[in-house]
């Protein structure tokens, strides 16, 4: 049975250490000046930071040559990935209406801001447009920029033990929130939420695709629900 703490199948920094000091401590300042410089994009909101991650993380592979396969996108086995995706994105959304989103919303005072999402209600070619972002630019580039390129450095940095994975998912959910302040502070801690949300299924089920699926639904759940009744903010 796997576990959420299993590590992953890329050269970690116990792995590094197997290597001659020499090529160790090249390898081990690369990968510091990719979070550094990943990170400095993120705060910087460089452009569309998600693209950016995407473009560095196309650069890191051709200079490790390495495939797709050493940020996450393993081939998932023990049962329909999708149907345990969706699965999970229904039960986190229903969290999301029920708890996150209220409970954030009442002790800060404030809400999520959804005004970019106002028009959807009602506004078929608007939704449409929005599933294609959020399986393509959401669901795909951020999980490949986020749980899947700085995850992966972030690891590669502090070590594939315990401590290592959960600073790891600290560190890039709190980015990947970031990311989207332009929802507010309360919106910021929501999808830092969801980050710690997705790293733990696409670690429980060992494989980036979950947590691609898994936003996907997610994203695509939350429009209709705009589509049907607005910008929603919780359940109470």
């Amino acid at each position: 049975m796997t576990t959420l703490l299993e590590p992953a199948r890329y050269l970690t920094a116990d792995e590094l250490a197997r290597f001659p000091i020499r090529h160790r401590t090249v390898w081990v300042v690369i990968t510091a000046a990719e979070v550094v410089l990943a990170t400095a994009a993120v705060l910087a909101d460089l452009v569309v930071p998600s693209l950016v991650l995407i473009v560095m993380a196309a650069v890191s592979l051709l200079a490790r040559r390495r495939g797709p396969a050493s940020l996450g996108f393993h081939r998932s086995g023990g049962g329909p990935l999708a149907v345990k995706a969706l699965v999970f994105a229904l039960l986190w959304t229903l969290f999301q209406f029920a708890v996150t989103m209220p409970v954030a919303n009442h002790v800060s005072g404030r809400r999520t801001d959804l005004g970019e999402f106002a028009d959807v209600q009602g506004n078929v070619g608007r939704l449409l447009v929005l599933l294609a972002l959020s399986w393509t630019v959401a669901a795909v580039g951020e999980e490949l920029a986020y749980r899947g390129y700085l995850q992966t450095r972030l690891r590669q940095l502090l070590g594939s033990g315990r401590a290592g994975l959960v600073g790891a998912v600290l560190v890039s959910s709190v980015l990947f929130g970031v990311a989207h302040s332009e929802q507010g502070v309360v919106g910021v801690l929501v999808i830092t939420l969801d980050g710690i949300a997705f790293s733990a299924l696409r670690y429980r089920l060992r494989t980036l695709w979950a947590s691609v699926l898994a936003h996907g639904f997610n994203n695509t759940i939350g429009f209709v629900t705009f589509f049907l009744a607005g910008p929603t903010y919780g359940l109470w």
